[in-house]
């Protein structure tokens, strides 16, 4: 996919029909979705532990909360860089060195009493996660032939929607039973365990040669990277805005005391997603795509104008997981068809973005919040995806074709 070496014994364009046809590795693909997960739930665990985090570090509840705030900002400052900076490296080896580095960290964290040093170790974990994010979905694609890359894809990215739906809450319930310290030191353990897995079954696959330049403004070159690079911007601004807020939104309406259902349904939902967009993608990428907008335009729109009714709000938010569950899988698998060769850099550009947006989210529904009121926030999602519809729509060619490169009719 990303390499300018040629493997014949494996690459997807000369094998047969036959072994086209074959099933898919997935003891390997688990693999990559349990270093998915561990990459998701490192990043929101400290928000169901905050009271007892602020408490051991001495900190009050703001400061101990941006702990998941350093660790964005670590990812998007280094994933671009790093990316570029290990593209020779062989694919197993980057992601060895990913994941240990998640151990490294979550295993400061748990024994640091230290506010700086926890902090420290966060924005190491967001480092390494800007690597891990960069290459997973490559990877995943790499395990698969073209017509399964997608559904591949789907599979390595479910550990997104497992940790917000499971890991999260399990992660709470543990650190809230057992101490904070316990739920960070199972991170490390279950890393551990990851480390022996992926050494066991993951295949190894070469990096890329580098012929001089800089991969990033290679990758911008091809068309169809930047309309995929702006949905992404965009489309996760307009989640982000809302989903950071929905408790305050909730409280504004009077669900205040359902947020856990209704994060449970969102959940339920998205998972559901996952799965519908794995077995459609790659025939259906354009499709899924405006389907996921809309899906979450019209979410928006009902929360904007019927939100007095409670069933009309879980009715909205079961459309909003539906079209926000496989938007990972959608717009990664977007940025490596769209980059080609170039699909490494095209993907460590699409991680920074993410997590630019996910910062920018928070930042703006505060703004929002403060100018306006919680009212503000589906409407501000229906600004902000109108223009993701009119790229997508615009992006027919190159970006969200009807029918991916190397699928079957």
């Amino acid at each position: 996919m990303a390499t300018t070496q040629t493997q014949p014994s494996v690459g997807p364009r000369t094998r047969t029909h036959g072994q086209d046809d074959r099933k898919l590795p997935l003891s390997a693909l688990l693999a990559l979705a349990t270093a998915v997960f561990i990459t998701s739930l490192t990043e929101t665990l400290p928000a169901g532990l905050l009271p007892a985090m602020s408490a051991d570090l001495h900190v009050g509840e703001s400061a101990a909360g941006q702990t998941v705030t350093v660790y964005a900002i670590g990812t998007a400052l280094t994933a671009i860089p790093l990316t570029a900076a290990t593209a020779a490296w062989r694919r197993k080896r980057l992601l060895l060195t990913a994941m240990a580095g998640f151990a490294a960290a979550n295993t400061v964290t748990a024994l640091s009493a230290n506010y700086p040093l926890t902090m420290a170790a966060r924005f190491v974990a967001g480092v390494a996660a800007g690597l891990a994010w960069a290459l997973l979905a490559g990877y995943a694609r790499r395990l698969a032939p073209v017509h399964l890359q997608g559904k591949a894809i789907a599979i390595a990215m479910s550990g997104i929607p497992l940790a917000l739906a499971l890991g999260v809450p399990a992660g709470t319930f543990l650190g809230k039973a057992t101490g904070w310290q316990v739920a960070f030191l199972a991170m490390t353990a279950l890393t551990v365990a990851l480390l022996a897995w992926i050494t066991a079954v993951v295949p190894d696959h070469p990096g890329q040669r580098q012929d001089g330049g800089t991969p990033m403004l290679r990758a911008l070159r091809v068309p169809g990277v930047t309309p995929v690079l702006f949905v992404t911007l965009v489309f996760v601004l307009a989640h982000t805005i809302l989903y950071t807020f929905i408790a305050t939104y909730l409280d504004r309406i009077g669900m205040g005391g359902s947020t856990d259902l209704v994060l449970l349904v969102f959940g339920g939902a998205s998972l559901l997603s996952i799965w519908i967009v794995g077995a459609q993608i790659n025939r259906r990428l354009r499709a899924l795509t405006i389907a996921g907008t809309l899906l979450i335009a019209v979410a928006a729109a009902v929360l904007a104008v019927l939100s007095t009714s409670p069933v009309m709000v879980y009715v909205a938010v079961t459309l909003w997981g539906l079209g926000w569950g496989g938007a990972p899988t959608i717009l990664q698998t977007a940025a490596g068809d769209a980059g080609g060769e170039q699909a490494d850099a095209a993907q460590a550009m699409l991680v920074t973005l993410w997590n630019v947006a996910m910062a920018g989210g928070g930042v703006l529904g505060g703004v929002l919040l403060g100018l306006v009121g919680a009212a503000a926030f589906p409407w501000s999602v229906l600004v902000l995806l109108a223009p993701v519809l009119i790229v997508v729509l615009a992006a027919r060619k190159h970006g969200f074709p009807a029918r991916r490169p190397g699928s079957r009719s």
